[in-house]
């Protein structure tokens, strides 16, 4: 039986409500429960043009004379409604070789108190799930791995950080999608292609989707 999501709303403007929730899990099981409604079109989701989730809000961005007020009674109804454990049906499970040769992989291995071998086998041996997108087109912030695997950012961060860096930081993973800075710890890389404009989605990790590492050539 659901309990409900609760949710506070924040006006963004005259054509968003920014809803806040507790914590991802929450904003990912309210997407999950909203974006059936936006895709079916129905009523005033007619006017609901994207659905945009962060760690505890999720975004939900209409068209300009939308009737917010109305937008808010029918959100709440579906929060009501909705399972904290779901996600959006047809969210895929992406598998993502990782070559696990990163420079940060043994500073992260003395943060957690586990040996090399263990980091590695606690990344690739719980499943990770898109929470929602980051700094760059294509970046996604992964949840819900093993939670012996929370290290702090880099004191330093890097001025450049090579596409395909597979990373870790607080209890987040992550892929960088390009070169870029970044304080993220550094376990790993991969040749999976993130972003490409010329897929739809072009991103490959959209939120609710879920990750499983894997070890490169295993």
């Amino acid at each position: 039986m659901s309990t409900g999501i609760p949710v506070r709303f924040l006006p963004m403007g005259e054509t968003a409500w920014l809803v806040e929730t507790d914590d991802i899990d929450a904003v990912l099981a309210l997407d999950s429960a909203l974006a059936p409604l936006a895709r079916a079109g129905e009523g005033v989701w007619a006017d609901v043009d994207d659905l945009v989730p962060a760690a505890r809000t999720l975004l939900v961005v209409a068209r300009p004379r939308t009737n917010l007020a109305d937008l808010a009674t029918e959100i709440r109804s579906a929060a009501a409604r909705a399972s904290r454990s779901a996600t959006r049906s047809e969210a895929a499970v992406i598998e993502v070789p990782v070559r696990y040769d990163g420079p940060d992989l043994e500073d992260v291995a003395a943060q957690t108190g586990l040996s090399v071998a263990e980091v590695v086998d606690a990344h690739t041996g719980t499943p990770w799930r898109v929470g929602f997108g980051g700094f760059a087109p294509g970046f996604a912030y992964l949840v819900g791995g093993d939670p012996r695997l929370e290290v702090s950012r880099r004191a330093e961060p890097r001025t450049r950080v090579p596409v395909g860096a597979v990373a870790l930081a607080g209890t987040f993973s992550g892929i960088y999608p390009r070169e870029s800075p970044g304080g993220w710890q550094l376990i790993g890389s991969t040749e999976v292609v993130l972003w490409d404009s010329d897929r739809d989605p072009p991103a490959l990790l959209v939120p609710g989707t879920t990750v499983r590492f894997t070890r490169a050539g295993s």
